[in-house]
């Protein structure tokens, strides 16, 4: 009994001492704002057919599908092309910001205003990788993806680096954006332009209030312990999101191979030929049609796919067996980008995977990054930094994944 409740008392400590895999989740953080905007940038010269005050999914029809499911969007708060662009212009800026990881906590409620008002005013656009972008977008809200390989994180390892203990640098930028996006969700919401399900307006007010208290308790010496329960709740909702990423990856590629198992196409092993067929699917018709003369070739890709598919859960117990279908999904979707013409849906999955890279990867790949960047030519003048870049916590420092974030100066990015 006693063994038993030091494992429970060892867990409880895992989950609320420090947010875990902060390399896997300032991955997905980079992937998922990626996707989207380089999504907005090729749609930028159509985005008014697609998502404008004159698409052929009109402002009625949009209407009428908000009100009836209760779906958030900004784009019906004022009609006119100015709102439009404007919300576009934002959607796209707030990306940018977030994939970087400047104020991550902040860019992330912007990047998920975003990719809700411009997907719910036009339903019908999309090719799969959005419905993944919908929900991700949701969760990275709760998740402190701005730990590592961000601005958040270097400039919290600078204040470190440059400041006395127990003082802190002034912070001007956090509390501006604070009052600034306060002051307009305050009209926003006594205007009632807050119509249908109350997650979005509660989620929004929520973190507004926490960045105060969070901002309020880093400044007052008699705080401490109101700013350590907070960083615990803060670090339990990161682990828990990063939990539900997890499952939802999972549930995505379970769903996906079981429904194929039933499909008589996917059992006599002809279901890829089909897609390679059509013309939507074909940007490379000369590259579909090699695939699809090779009646072997097809057959191992059908069946490949609903095996791995229908496995990747059961392997997560298994670390070897993980990695191997990890990079064979990932390659799978990689293809599906070239062959079929669909790079974001593809790119939205890759960034879904992403979450279960390990993380001695993920530790390499920053520092090839870090290598790269110190070859890179520096102006004359410069100082060179020391320490990792992309805020890797330094060798020998804090070893908590949480510290950086912890850290942190000003309001929680």
């Amino acid at each position: 009994m006693n063994r038993l409740a030091l494992r429970a008392r060892a867990g409880a400590a895992r989950v609320t001492d420090a947010a875990l895999g902060p390399r896997q989740t300032a991955v997905i953080r980079i992937g998922f704002s990626a996707t989207w905007l380089l999504f907005l940038v090729r749609e930028f010269p159509h985005r008014q057919e697609l998502y404008g005050p004159d698409a052929p999914w009109s402002w009625n029809l949009a209407e009428q599908l908000v009100s009836d499911n209760g779906a958030f969007t900004a784009l019906l708060w004022f009609r006119g092309g100015l709102w439009f662009e404007t919300v576009y212009a934002l959607a796209a800026l707030s990306a940018l910001l977030l994939l970087l990881g400047w104020r991550t906590r902040t860019m992330s409620v912007l990047f998920m205003l975003g990719v809700l008002s411009l997907q719910n005013r036009s339903v019908l656009v999309g090719d799969g990788g959005d419905n993944v972008l919908h929900l991700m977008s949701l969760y990275l809200v709760l998740t402190r993806c701005g730990q590592v390989w961000s601005l958040d994180a270097r400039r919290a390892g600078r204040a470190r680096a440059a400041g006395a203990p127990g003082r802190r640098p002034p912070d001007r930028a956090g509390p501006v954006l604070w009052s600034v996006l306060g002051l307009f969700l305050a009209a926003v919401t006594a205007a009632g332009r807050m119509r249908g399900e109350a997650l979005v307006p509660a989620l929004l007010w929520t973190v507004w209030l926490a960045q105060a208290l969070w901002w309020f308790t880093g400044r007052r010496a008699g705080a401490a312990r109101v700013r350590l329960l907070l960083d615990v709740v803060a670090n339990v909702l990161h682990n828990a999101a990063l939990l539900v990423i997890m499952a939802e990856a999972c549930l995505i590629y379970a769903t996906a191979g079981w429904y194929k198992v039933q499909g008589s196409r996917w059992q006599d092993g002809t279901a890829v030929y089909y897609p390679l067929h059509l013309d939507y699917f074909s940007p490379w018709p000369a590259l579909a049609d090699l695939m699809s003369s090779n009646g072997t070739l097809l057959l191992i890709i059908t069946y490949g796919t609903v095996l791995v598919q229908v496995a990747f859960p059961f392997t997560l117990f298994n670390r070897r067996v993980k990695n191997v279908l990890l990079a064979v999904m990932m390659a799978e979707h990689a293809v599906i980008a070239v062959v079929l013409g669909l790079p974001f849906f593809s790119l939205a999955m890759i960034a879904a995977d992403a979450v279960f890279l390990p993380t001695t990867f993920l530790r390499r790949l920053g520092g090839w990054a870090a290598r790269a960047r110190a070859r890179l030519p520096r102006r004359p003048g410069r100082p060179r930094r020391e320490g990792p870049p992309f805020g890797d916590p330094p060798s020998g420092g804090p070893s908590s994944p949480g510290d950086a974030e912890s850290a942190r100066v000003g309001f929680p990015a």
